[in-house]
C-alpha cells in the first residue's frame, strides 16, 4: 500500500488541536494532584501535631483523675469522722470528739 502524502504537507506532523488539548489537560491534572498529595501532606503533619498535644494532655488528665479520687476519699474519711463519736484516730478529732462526749456526760449527770 502506497500512502501518498498531499502535497504542501511536513514529513513532521504538527500535533493537532485534540492532542494540544489532551497535553494541557494532562499538565494540569498533574499540578492538581501534586497540590493534593502536598496539601495531604500538611494535613498528615498536623494531624501529628494535634495527636501529640492530646497525648500531653494524657498525663494531666491522669494527675488530676487521681486528684479528684483522692479528695473524694478525703471527703467520705471526714463524713465518717463526723459521724463517728471517737474522731479520726490521728487527726486530733478523737481527743476533741471524746471531751465533747465527756462534757456532755458530765451535763446531763449534774442535770444542767
Amino acid at each position: 500500500m502506497n500512502q501518498s502524502r498531499p502535497t504542501g504537507v511536513h514529513s513532521e506532523e504538527e500535533p493537532s488541536f485534540f492532542e494540544k488539548e489532551r497535553d494541557r489537560l494532562v499538565t494540569q491534572i498533574a499540578s492538581a494532584f501534586e497540590d493534593v498529595i502536598s496539601q495531604s501532606n500538611v494535613l498528615n503533619r498536623q494531624t501529628e501535631q494535634v495527636y501529640g498535644v492530646g497525648r500531653d494532655f494524657q498525663t494531666v488528665e491522669a494527675l488530676w483523675g487521681r486528684f479528684k479520687d483522692l479528695m473524694k476519699e478525703q471527703q467520705a474519711e471526714v463524713h465518717v469522722a463526723a459521724t463517728d463519736p471517737q474522731g479520726m484516730p490521728g487527726t486530733g478529732t478523737a481527743l476533741a470528739g471524746r471531751a465533747s462526749v465527756i462534757g456532755r456526760d458530765e451535763r446531763q449527770q449534774t442535770g444542767r
